[in-house]
């Protein structure tokens, strides 16, 4: 059993705890904020103990689950890495690319594993469509946001966008070759609404949107590859794959759906599969992996360089939006 706190008791701090006190591998020994109200009512609602500071909580721990703001998380981090604890740390891993290098570093001199918290790749829609996806060639991603102020202080693309940037990275076996993105500010000082292309060595294009200033929320990504398509919404936790398959002699299927490719090209079908969706809590789910990637001593699922990998090109598309010709 490993001992683990939390820093960070805000809303999904809160979950976490809630997520945590599920999983009997570990051992929750309480967590700290520093807004000393807030702690004391969630040191009643959870019946825990609040640490009155960080070092205090590091000292009790084998894990810190860090849940707190991102311009804190580095801080938070580097403190734990250096008294050599295991880290989980939510999404973005930091507020700039330097930090998160500076953090890789502090990991891999204390032999210690770090999982970033990005858990759309554990959206069970995502984990059933996986199998399917085979070197995409073209994906589309939207997330829509119906306005929120808490949001705001942080770019579209680092609160929402930085999700399918993780996703899309996990699926293309590519390097990044050239970033282009346009946005618009709206209701705050930076872009509300932002679109990002993301080309790659391997020809691959990536199409992401993000706003948070939609009528409607919305989390859909489409990856379209050879023969195949499929379709993930995250929010619904659904998928669909489509996919051709070469038709040889004649079809037995009065219903099936056929289409002729035209002299000598020979004819493919059509076929629609709707993947059953597991009814799984992401958080607990991450949370539950990287307890096994530290006992097995295996790489976390969301290992810390994917977190920096995807905090790297958001930050590109950070840097074309700032130079967009107004």
């Amino acid at each position: 059993m490993l001992r683990i706190g939390i820093m960070g008791a805000g809303h999904l701090g809160k979950i976490h705890i809630k997520c945590i006190k599920q999983i009997p591998e570990f051992e929750f020994v309480g967590f700290f904020d520093p807004d000393v109200e807030n702690a004391q009512k969630v040191a009643e609602e959870f019946n825990t103990h609040s640490f009155e500071s960080i070092e205090a909580l590091i000292d009790e721990v084998d894990v810190v689950d860090i849940v707190t703001p991102t311009l804190s998380h580095f801080e938070c981090a580097s403190k734990s890495l250096k008294r050599g604890k295991h880290v989980f740390i939510e999404k973005p891993i930091a507020a700039s690319s330097a930090e998160a290098r500076k953090l890789i570093e502090l990991a891999n001199e204390a032999n210690v594993k770090v999982q970033v918290g990005h858990v759309e790749r554990f959206n069970p829609a995502f984990m059933a469509a996986m199998e399917h996806i085979n070197n995409p060639m073209f994906i589309e991603t939207h997330r829509l946001a119906q306005f929120n102020p808490r949001g705001t202080d942080v770019p579209v693309i680092l609160d929402l966008m930085i999700h399918d940037i993780d996703i899309v990275l996990s699926v293309v076996k590519s390097n990044v070759r050239k970033i282009s993105a346009s946005g618009v500010a709206v209701v705050s000082d930076t872009p509300d609404i932002a679109n990002a292309r993301i080309e790659f060595d391997n020809g691959c294009v990536a199409n992401l949107t993000a706003s948070r200033i939609s009528l409607k929320n919305m989390r859909k990504s489409r990856f379209f590859q050879r023969d195949a398509y499929i379709a993930v919404d995250f929010l619904d936790k659904e998928a669909e794959i489509v996919r051709m398959k070469e038709v040889i002699g004649e079809s037995n299927d009065p219903f099936a759906m056929i289409i002729d490719l035209g002299e000598n090209k020979g004819s493919k079908q059509i076929l629609f599969e709707k993947p059953v969706i597991q009814s799984t809590n992401a958080i607990k789910m991450e949370l539950e992996t990287f307890y096994h990637s530290i006992i097995d001593n295996t790489t976390p699922l969301v290992s810390i360089i994917d977190g920096y990998n995807a905090l790297n090109v958001a930050y590109q598309i950070i840097e074309k939006l700032n130079h967009q010709v107004d």
